[in-house]
């Protein structure tokens, strides 16, 4: 059973990790194992919840024990449940709480790039995606379309922040993911050594459309997206064996990165 714990002190260490502790101390590097996350709202708790993630603590307004944090909190067992009405939540956290609760939780272990080539024939592979909007985005619509992971620059941010949970909807926790090294020409190597043609979305006039047929041939492929704003790097394209782009109408140049990842997927999706 739930223990509810009405917050009388923002400033009580229990309640750090919703309000003083950086990204950086929430994923401690230095013993992953130690590492928590934020999951937000109902529906991406839930999802953490069904992914195995195991639950260390509960936030929510007063008005939600009684409503649909009352199953939330009896799903997650003998955990701490802090409560306040939203002035203190918003006191605690700096923002206003979306939909009222928030949950810590311990971080998976971290998959190693060979446990997500193992098996996959599409994959997603982003390079400096910085925006955790964004990078939410993106796994949102890799876990709707079929992406069957996600392989990360290690200038990526990282998946398990806060706003990329709410956002994707708790999707990161659903589509597996890993973070590649010795970015890009050993990492894109890696996946072409396993198979994966390597499809650079860039802006290059000789670039192929991303409906050709050429691509939609290739048994295995991994759709390989750059940075909000310069997109991919030289490097990062010429290492790949494909180049694609999605044709434009009205003079727009290009698309967010997630709404490409997006079209892409859809249209490189298993047929």
């Amino acid at each position: 059973m739930a223990r509810i714990v009405t917050i009388t002190d923002i400033a009580a260490p229990e309640l750090d990790v919703y309000a003083r502790l950086t990204q950086a101390q929430l994923r401690n590097r230095l013993e992953p194992e130690k590492g928590l996350f934020i999951a937000e709202s109902v529906k991406a708790i839930q999802v953490a919840l069904g992914a195995g993630c195991e639950p260390v603590s509960l936030l929510m307004e007063q008005r939600h024990l009684q409503g649909q944090g009352a199953a939330l909190a009896e799903r997650c067992g003998d955990v701490p449940v802090y409560t306040g009405p939203r002035e203190v939540l918003r006191a605690l956290t700096g923002y206003t709480v979306n939909r009222g609760i928030l949950c810590a939780m311990r971080r998976p272990a971290p998959r190693r790039p060979e446990d997500i080539l193992a098996g996959a024939e599409r994959l997603a592979v982003l390079e400096g995606i910085v925006d955790t909007t964004n990078m939410g985005a993106i796994f949102r619509s890799a876990a709707a379309l079929g992406m069957d992971g996600v392989l990360l620059s290690p200038t990526c941010c990282d998946p398990l922040s806060r706003r990329s949970v709410r956002v994707s909807m708790g999707t990161v926790l659903q589509v597996p993911w890993a973070v590649l090294d010795d970015w890009p020409e050993a990492a894109l190597a890696l996946l072409h050594d396993r198979g994966f043609a390597t499809v650079a979305l860039a802006l290059d006039r000789r670039a192929l459309d991303i409906d050709d047929p050429v691509l939609a041939a290739l048994p295995k492929i991994a759709a390989v997206l750059g940075t909000e704003g310069d997109g991919l790097s030289a490097a990062a394209v010429a290492a790949c064996d494909y180049t694609a782009r999605i044709p434009m109408s009205n003079g727009v140049d290009s698309l967010n990165v997630a709404a490409a990842g997006a079209v892409a997927f859809w249209q490189l999706r298993r047929r």
